[in-house]
Order: structure tokens, then C-alpha cells, then sequence
């Protein structure tokens, strides 16, 4: 394809339905590693509708209103799904999803609770030189737990309340079938951690954290470099960014060569909030 990238519905309906089928697949493999989480998801009016359990941040939907229009049937049967396992409804919506969709949830009584940048940039394996103590490797499955406690590390430093979720991370990406983990080493110390998801011929670059004292050394670059190199190597043409937006995370992707291809909203119904209805003579 072309290295232009245009912001446009086609782009972020495959940039959505890439993250959440990595989401999807997730649930899938927390549901095989641990029965009892009761994790699992629906597709609903074209929208994955994920449960990793009440507190993960996995639980909600992606591709709201993109790939078909957001009907009060189609959201009914979506917040069910979430209410029946004990949790509020969460809908992660593209701007693209237009604002026919924003003004149902409105009128449903959602309320807007996190805006994220979504980026992109065109797949390139152009080598680049890294110090020389700095090492990136896909995880051997005995490494699993290293790399989740990495991972926690990093995260936990800014999201404490994450950590023991962070900690089954590993061993739970290592299941899916379409994602590779990384552990880059500097001078031999396990330092930084990072996720790659494929689906079709898109990347999905997530997961990245630095443990704090080993910050401002070259190791997301490093391990941006080594994904990308197996991203290039698997096909993909388009890689994929997701962070919150104005953050450290999404300057430094921009630096590396990621645009914004568009800010999106995470809308959440509380679960004792029941959905507001339409006035009898209100279209709907």
C-alpha cells in the first residue's frame, strides 16, 4: 500500500477491529489459563464486546457504530452482556463512529470518562543502531512470568491499582495465537517490556513499560525497532499505536515516527444506572 495513511473510516475500522480482536483474543485465553474467570465475548451489530473479568481494563467493546449503525437493540444486548457479569458498560468509540452514535449513548445516559490517541505510521524494518548493552528478544514461555513482572513494574510505577492484573499478563499474551512478547536486557538486566499483535496486515504495538530506574537509556526504542523488524517480517504494512492523549507514551511514538491518525472516547453506563428511554414520541 501506499506510505500515505489517510485518517478515514476505512483506516479506523481496521485499526479498531484489530484491537479488538487482540482483545478478543485475550479474553480466549484467560478463559483456557483460568476457567473460573468467566472471561469471554459477543459480536454484536459489528462491535466486539469483551469481558476479561469487572476490574480489567479488557472489559468493553471496540468498533461501536463503525462497521454497522448503533441501534438501542444492539446497545441493550451489549449492556446485558456487561450486567449480567457484574460490571458497567464500556464503549471505546472511534470518531469516525459519527454523531448519530455520540448522541445515543448521551441520550442513554452514558458519560465520557477517557479520550486516547490512536496512531499510526507505515511498516518499515530499517535497521537502526542501538547501544550496545541494550539486547530484544521474543520471550522463550518459561519467561512469561519474568516478562509480567517487567511489565508491572513499569506500569505499576504510574497505575498501582493495576499491578496485580499486570503480573497475569504474561503468561496470558503468551497463549494468544497472534502475539509475540518482548523483553529487552540491558547489561543482562530484564528492563523493558513490550507486546506485538498481527492481525491481517496490521501491527498492534502495546504493552511497553520501563521499570523506572532504567528509563532514558534507548530501551523503547530498542524495542520498538525489534517489532517493528517482525512486523515487517510477517507482512504487516501498517503498524498501530493506542495512548492516552498528550502523554509521555504518545510523544515518544511520535518521535519515532507515529502520527495521529484520530482521538477516540471511552464512554461508560455505571451498572446500577439503568439506560435512559426515549419519550414515546422521540425517533430513535
Amino acid at each position: 500500500m501506499s506510505d500515505v495513511l489517510f485518517s478515514d473510516l476505512p483506516l479506523s475500522r481496521r485499526l479498531e477491529r484489530t484491537e479488538g480482536a487482540a482483545c478478543a483474543q485475550y479474553a480466549e485465553a484467560r478463559a483456557r489459563l483460568f476457567p473460573a474467570s468467566g472471561a469471554t465475548w459477543i459480536e454484536c451489530s459489528g462491535t466486539y464486546a469483551v469481558f476479561d473479568g469487572v476490574d480489567s481494563p479488557v472489559t468493553q467493546t471496540f468498533g461501536l457504530g463503525l462497521f454497522e449503525d448503533a441501534t438501542p437493540d444492539a446497545l441493550e444486548q451489549m449492556e446485558q452482556f456487561f450486567r449480567a457479569r457484574g460490571t458497567a458498560t464500556f464503549h471505546e468509540v472511534s470518531p469516525f463512529a459519527g454523531t448519530n452514535t455520540l448522541d445515543l449513548l448521551c441520550r442513554r445516559g452514558y458519560r465520557p470518562i477517557e479520550i486516547s490517541s490512536v496512531m499510526v505510521m507505515p511498516v518499515e524494518a530499517t535497521a537502526r543502531e542501538r547501544p550496545a548493552n541494550i539486547e530484544v528478544r521474543a520471550i522463550a514461555p518459561h519467561e512469561a512470568r519474568l516478562w509480567s513482572e517487567v511489565s508491572a513494574r513499569g506500569w505499576s510505577h504510574e497505575h498501582p491499582e493495576l499491578h496485580d492484573f499486570l503480573l497475569e499478563l504474561g503468561p496470558i499474551l503468551a497463549a494468544r495465537p497472534d502475539s509475540l512478547c518482548f523483553l529487552a536486557t540491558i547489561g543482562g538486566q530484564a528492563a523493558a517490556a513490550g507486546v506485538l499483535s498481527i492481525h491481517g496486515r496490521t501491527a498492534l504495538f502495546g504493552g511497553a513499560a520501563t521499570i523506572p530506574e532504567m528509563r532514558r537509556r534507548g530501551l523503547q526504542a530498542a524495542l520498538l525497532q525489534e517489532r517493528m523488524r517482525h512486523a515487517s517480517a510477517s507482512g504487516c504494512d501498517v503498524a498501530m499505536m493506542v495512548a492516552a492523549l498528550g502523554s509521555d507514551s504518545q510523544r515518544n511514538a511520535e518521535r519515532t515516527g507515529f502520527r495521529v491518525a484520530y482521538t477516540r472516547t471511552k464512554w461508560r453506563l455505571d451498572l446500577d444506572r439503568e439506560p435512559q428511554r426515549p419519550a414515546a414520541d422521540e425517533g430513535t
